[in-house]
């Protein structure tokens, strides 16, 4: 027997907002650290890049653009840079063509990267090969890496000088825990930068 369709609505939003509760313990220390890594960031004239796959490409691009447009509407403030290495098709498809996806994010990063600047790298599983390679390369170039992650934290977990792991094994929860997040560090930078 099927769920009806308020069920299974019912089932999906408490299943998301147990998460979010987990959240507050599990996350809570490292979206403070995240954010202030940011402000730092931000406030020696550094930038941030970020990557992901699917929709932790969709993902990086909403962050990035909370950072250069802004978060709060009410808040008039600088832009902020932030560059999402998932939005140039052309450069997209030619690297994956020429130096193979494994290797799409870890060339930007090579171009745009620099000592201190931070790389958000975005995976639900943490074992993206691509994702991997950027963050093997930061690393290698002193950017501060920062994983934003689910489940165990994957591969990825002891390559990041930082990471937030979301509470979950669920790919759909994971992924709503992260953009809640990226929100709130976010907001944090705002105030913490702007004043509230």
């Amino acid at each position: 027997m099927s769920l009806s369709d308020r069920d299974l609505i019912k089932t999906n939003l408490i299943a998301s907002a147990e998460v979010k509760k987990k959240m507050i313990d599990a996350c809570s220390e490292d979206i403070i650290k995240s954010a202030d890594l940011l402000i730092s960031c931000f406030s020696k004239g550094n930038k941030l890049l970020l990557c992901g796959n699917g929709g932790s490409a969709a993902d990086a691009q909403h962050i990035a653009t909370e950072f250069v447009v802004r978060l709060s509407p009410k808040k008039t403030r600088p832009a902020l840079p932030a560059i999402a290495l998932t939005t140039d098709t052309s450069y997209l498809t030619a690297g994956s063509n020429d130096l193979g996806y494994e290797n799409v994010f870890s060339r930007a990063v090579e171009a745009l990267g620099n000592e201190n600047d931070i790389l958000i790298a975005i995976s639900t599983s943490g074992n993206s090969p691509n994702i991997i390679n950027a963050v093997q390369l930061a690393n290698d170039r002193k950017l501060i890496t920062l994983g934003l992650l689910g489940a165990n934290g994957g591969k990825m977990l002891p390559l990041c000088n930082h990471s937030i792991i979301i509470p979950s094994n669920d790919t759909q929860r994971i992924q709503e825990g992260q953009i809640t997040a990226a929100h709130i560090i976010c907001q944090l930078v705002e105030e913490k930068m702007f004043g509230p």
